[in-house]
């Protein structure tokens, strides 16, 4: 059963990624690193950590789906309503990318991979934030995604500020990720 977190640990973790922390949260289904997606060091911290390229890009996550639009060029009213039956939920939608979106997030793509979550822990600092934080499994370019607490600490001993308390949803791993305009499966969902 997921708790809800406690409020004054969600503001001491926003207080912290305001600071340009970077942190490990539970999310949907495997451990995730994040930051805020306008902080330019954490970003690139979180990509060496990872070892991967920029261009691939990484995820917005946010707790409402107002909290991504400023991230998105216009989307159409049935796309809205696509987004508005999937959201909150566990799929990562890869939609037009607004000119507000870093290079580093988004990496070489026109696209930007968005999710408005359902989890507990990632709903309550994305509200405190009021707005996105940056989401991308917690494991090495290869290796699988973190699926424990002990997974995420040996693959990264250092190198993260703090490890935000809580248990993983139901997911067997990493979101799906689907092409909104295109709908092609990008990444399936673990069964």
């Amino acid at each position: 059963m997921l708790v809800q977190p406690q409020k004054w640990r969600v503001n001491l973790f926003a207080r912290q990624l305001f600071e340009g922390a970077v942190i490990a949260y539970p999310t949907e289904g495997v451990w995730g690193l994040g930051c805020l997606p306008g902080l330019e060091e954490p970003v690139t911290r979180i990509l060496r950590l990872k070892r991967r390229s920029w261009k691939k890009g990484l995820i917005l996550v946010a707790s409402r789906i107002e909290q991504i639009l400023p991230y998105s060029d216009e989307l159409t009213a049935e796309e809205l309503a696509v987004l508005k039956i999937e959201w909150p939920g566990s799929v990562t939608y890869l939609l037009p990318r607004s000119k507000n979106v870093p290079d580093l997030i988004a990496g070489d793509s026109d696209r930007v991979a968005v999710r408005v979550s359902k989890h507990a822990v990632v709903k309550a600092i994305c509200d405190e934030l009021g707005g996105p934080m940056v989401s991308t499994s917690a494991n090495p370019t290869g290796k699988i995604p973190a699926g424990s607490k002990l997974r995420l600490k040996q693959y990264f001993p250092s190198g993260i500020d703090a490890i935000f308390p809580g248990e993983l949803g139901t997911l067997k791993g990493a979101s799906e990720i689907r092409d909104l305009r295109t709908g092609e499966v990008i990444r399936a969902a673990a069964l």
